[in-house]
This record gives structure tokens, C-alpha cells and sequence, in this order.
């Protein structure tokens, strides 16, 4: 396992950490942040043109995340690996942890791997960048700053045959401390069609970042996808990350609702 990470961390480190004492209330982080793939990997079997697709990456997600950790003056964990070679927002046990075919596309070299090939793309990406979430929680609760959770992630216009009609969905579960009012303060805008737990839902095994790091700790938590199309250029993405930066700092929860420990939300 060890010996994965030396051979790999010339081509790229798995997870990148900025901002890290940022003193706003928030973390962010950013699963599907980059389409890379490791030298070592060749591109899977795969044309180049696919690997810009958003079967390899949440295209526009970095740039809308960057912009957010900024505005909120929060720290931002972004993994730096595409999601074709292990996806950070899956357990160990999902059947599309290394997808063999993602949408309608198949993906040769993640066909018929064994046990050793696994871990070695365990090694390599989920544990690390799930380690970098992990000990930048656990720094901030020591020293008493906020660990309100934001994943953004983005989605295709058209899956499937099946056109989406929102600009941006609010991605939650029994808690909306941070999602109903976001989707309050979405919905007032008249320019925006809005998705609650649309285009996914936790239901559809997307939510594990942040059920593994804010709620089991009762921490405020919500996943934003924003249709990429709304986020192709950088000035859109800026554009995107100051208004929900903006949206998510008017929330105000108050300070006992925001204790750490899985019983703070009362979900049993």
C-alpha cells in the first residue's frame, strides 16, 4: 500500500487541502474535482475526447468550489484524481466504486479487476483524500472553528435520452438545516428552476462524503449540483460560487444546533 503511494506521488498528490484554517463556518469539498488519471493508467481503454466528458469529472465543480471556499473564507478539499479510476463519493462496497461502465460508456481498464488492483485504487485516491477530510475536521473542532459541510458537484443537461430541466439541485437528507433555506433562498430568484434532491437524492448512493464526515458527527451538511452547462467558463463559475457563498452565509443556525456527535441532529 505503501509503496502505491511513493510510486504515484510524483504523477500527481491524491488530494489537495486549501485554505485550511480558514476561520469562516464552513468546509467544502469537491469529490469530482479533476478528470486526471495517472500516467501509469494510460487513459482506461478510453478515446482522450472522453476523458473531458462528465463520465471522468464534475466539470465546472472546482472552479463554482473555488469560488465558494473564497467567499465564505473556508478551507476546500478537492480530490485530484478522476472519479474513472476509483469515485471518492462512494463506499468500499458500491458496485460502481470503479465503475465498469459509466452512463453508456464502457470502460475497459476497470473491466475484471482483481482484489490487489482495487486496493492499489483505494491506496492511491479514496484513502487519501478521504484522510485529508478527516484530520482537517478533526484540526478544526480542536480548535473550536466551524465544520458546516458543502460537496459541489455538477450534472449533465441530458442523461440518458432524459432532458433536466434545473439550473441547480439542493442535495439533503432528514437534515435541512443548511438545505432549506438554501432552497428558500434559491427558489426566490426567478431565473433559477430549482431541484430539491434533484437530479439525485441520498437514495441514489451519492451522499456518502458527506454521511461519513458531517453526519455522523451531526454537523450541518449539503451536497449542490449545479448542471454544467450553467458553469462552462470561468466567469460563470465565479458567478455561481459568490451567490452561493453569499446564500449559505445568510444562514444562521444557531450555536447549540451545531455541536459535534452523532446525536446532535436527533436521527436515530
Amino acid at each position: 500500500m505503501g509503496a502505491v503511494r511513493r510510486a504515484e506521488i510524483g504523477d500527481v498528490v491524491p488530494a489537495g487541502v486549501s485554505n485550511r484554517g480558514g476561520p469562516g463556518p464552513f468546509v467544502i469539498v469537491c469529490d469530482h474535482a479533476s478528470n486526471h488519471i495517472p500516467a501509469r493508467f494510460g487513459t482506461l481503454g478510453l478515446r482522450r475526447e472522453d476523458l473531458n466528458r462528465h463520465i471522468a469529472w464534475d466539470p465546472g465543480a472546482l472552479g463554482v468550489a473555488t469560488a465558494l471556499a473564497r467567499t465564505l473564507d473556508a478551507p476546500l478539499v478537492e480530490s485530484r484524481i478522476s472519479r474513472l479510476i476509483i469515485d471518492c463519493n462512494r463506499p468500499l462496497d458500491a458496485p460502481d466504486l470503479i465503475a465498469p461502465i459509466s452512463e453508456t460508456t464502457a470502460i475497459p481498464g476497470n473491466q475484471g479487476l482483481g482484489e490487489a488492483a482495487r486496493e492499489e485504487r483505494i491506496a492511491l485516491s479514496h484513502r487519501p483524500f478521504h484522510a485529508a477530510i478527516e484530520q482537517l475536521i478533526q484540526d478544526r473542532l480542536a480548535a473550536g472553528l466551524g465544520c458546516r459541510m458543502i460537496a459541489v458537484h455538477s450534472f449533465t443537461p441530458v442523461y440518458r435520452g432524459i432532458s433536466r430541466p434545473w439550473h441547480v439541485g439542493v442535495i439533503h437528507d432528514q437534515d435541512v438545516r443548511l438545505a432549506g433555506p438554501l432552497l428558500t433562498a434559491l427558489r426566490a430568484r426567478p431565473d433559477l428552476t430549482v431541484g430539491d434532491n434533484q437530479p439525485y437524492s441520498p437514495a441514489d448512493r451519492v451522499y456518502y462524503t458527506l454521511e461519513r464526515h458531517a453526519r455522523s458527527r451531526g454537523l450541518p451538511c449539503v451536497m449542490i449540483e449545479i448542471r454544467n452547462d450553467q458553469i462552462v467558463e470561468p466567469a460563470s463559475q465565479e458567478e455561481w460560487g459568490s451567490l452561493l457563498g453569499k446564500l449559505l452565509g445568510d444562514i444562521a443556525i444557531p450555536q447549540s444546533d451545531e455541536a459535534s456527535g452523532p446525536q446532535a441532529v436527533g436521527l436515530q
